[in-house]
């Protein structure tokens, strides 16, 4: 008994600090972003005009799907989306479960939280990669990545977008 109970303690330990390592982690990501800068990104309002402006870039277009108080949305934005949106990328950011208005590819009036059942988006942060007429041209990122690892799968889909233009 005396030995079960010293391993079961043993591996809630190594669980706590595990979940202690993980937080500050977490909680030192911002760090990488902008040297306190707020990380935004513009909100999409006419994704015809977002894509026009991102295929003359010869770009696709990055939509983010955000949903307010994502804790790995905002480090997404911080640490990758608003460097490169600074730097010339085309993003702009679709507000899971907000009303704001957006004209969508066809040119018709919607809301944010509209586009995301449309898109089916259920995860947050999704990014989406569009090209000419509204197509998806590279396989969507939903959900967190290892910090590590977000920048080179981002660029990968940005390549596959390249790519498909």
């Amino acid at each position: 008994m005396a030995t079960t109970l010293t391993m079961f303690s043993s591996s809630v330990l190594r669980r706590r600090d595990w979940l202690l390592q993980v937080g500050v982690s977490l909680a030192t990501i911002p760090a990488w972003g902008q040297s306190g800068r707020a990380a935004t990104l513009p909100a999409a309002q006419s994704l015809p005009d977002e894509l026009a402006r991102a295929l003359k870039k010869k770009q696709a277009l990055i939509v983010m799907v955000s949903l307010e108080g994502c804790v790995f949305c905002r480090q997404a934005r911080q640490s990758h989306l608003s460097p490169m949106a600074l730097s010339g990328t085309v993003i702009v950011q679709v507000d899971m479960r907000k009303n704001l208005p957006v004209l969508d590819f066809a040119g018709k009036l919607t809301t944010h939280d509209e586009l995301t059942r449309r898109w089916k988006v259920s995860i947050t942060p999704t990014l989406l990669f569009f090209g000419p007429g509204g197509k998806e041209v590279a396989e969507r990122m939903e959900g967190a990545y290892h910090p590590d690892f977000y920048g080179p799968y981002l660029e990968d889909r940005m390549a596959q977008g390249l790519k498909a233009l």
